[in-house]
């Protein structure tokens, strides 16, 4: 009997060494393969261009190719239910900016739960954006937006690249803090209402840096104010929309990388300490102060603070939302 109960203990005990071992082995060989980051959005844009970026600079510390792969269709959500259901492994990634936080409210027949289908890597960087007019529009600086606003309303035409994104959402706030309804004109993105914008057929818009700087720099366009906590030091006379009398008026584009499921933590370890690499990469550095972006502090470069800060943004959007009566279906 003694014997069986010895024999038992040295099966249990080999097997859980085994255990430890091929872990051990399986964290040291990752990756083996190509990884795979989805983005969400069409080559070129914003989000495509930081994933790009960080992908390459990764794929020199990680030994594998790190493959971009674009994945559109509404507003993210196309993108996030593959990744969502995508084998646990650690070779599939999903890079995605504030509709992320936006989807649950937007979508009610959304086919994947935001907080508990996915496995969360880090914050990455956050993009300002900027409150312009047309260089027609009346107001000349915030004090005369708001009280123009106030008085006009509907009459203000405010563009933006259609539900869910960032440029409506900062719309949706700003009506918000203003107490007011404008005319919204949605357009296919950013970009074409940048050219109404222009043109003067349209009246204010609201949008990432990444595609405004060249027109305020320009003299394109009036510049009222930026929706970031601080003013830019690539804008320092333009004041954020908070200290114009919109108190608490806060809205970046901020990214975040998640994983399905379920990807074993060594590999998110890993796939992180490469990415924390590249955010210290002076290629990576230049490229996204370039795009008018910050990297987010090395403190919120981990899944912890991804995932607070997801949540944090679900609650801060959700009544938003709800009460502007904005859904997707």
């Amino acid at each position: 009997m003694q014997i069986a109960k010895t024999v038992r203990g040295l099966v249990a005990a080999l097997g859980l060494a085994t255990t430890v071992l091929a872990t051990s082995a399986s964290a040291q060989t990752y990756p083996s393969k190509p990884i795979s980051l989805i983005v969400p959005f069409a080559a070129g844009g914003p989000t495509d261009v930081l994933a790009r970026t960080l992908a390459a600079s990764m794929t020199k510390n990680l030994g594998q190719t790190v493959v971009v792969e674009n994945r559109v269709g509404a507003g993210g959500t196309v993108a996030a239910g593959a990744v969502s259901k995508a084998a646990p492994d650690g070779y599939t990634f999903l890079i995605h900016h504030n509709g992320m936080a936006t989807a649950p409210t937007l979508y009610r027949k959304l086919p994947y739960n935001v907080e508990k289908d996915f496995s969360y890597v880090s914050l990455i960087a956050d993009v300002p954006m900027t409150l312009l007019g047309s260089k027609n529009f009346p107001p000349n600086n915030m004090g005369e937006f708001i009280a123009y606003a106030k008085k006009e309303g509907d009459k203000i035409n405010l563009a933006n690249a259609g539900l869910g994104a960032v440029s409506q959402l900062c719309g949706t706030l700003l009506q918000q803090s203003l107490g007011t309804k404008f005319t919204a004109i949605p357009y296919s993105g950013t970009g074409p209402a940048m050219t109404a914008l222009l043109g003067g057929q349209l009246d204010v818009l609201c949008d990432q840096t990444t595609q405004t700087l060249p027109q305020i720099k320009a003299d394109k366009v009036k510049l009222y104010g930026v929706t970031t906590k601080d003013r830019l030091s690539y804008l320092p006379d333009a004041p954020t929309l908070n200290e114009s009398g919109l108190k608490g008026f806060e809205i970046v584009v901020w990214h975040g990388i998640y994983g399905p499921k379920g990807v074993p933590p060594e590999a998110i370890a890993r796939f992180n300490e490469a990415l924390k690499a590249a955010l210290k990469d002076p290629a990576v550095i230049q490229k996204i102060n370039d795009l008018g972006a910050v990297i987010v502090p090395e403190s919120q470069q981990n899944p912890a603070a991804l995932q607070a800060w997801l949540s944090s943004e679900i609650n801060k959007w959700a009544p938003l939302l709800k009460a502007a009566g904005q859904y997707a279906d």
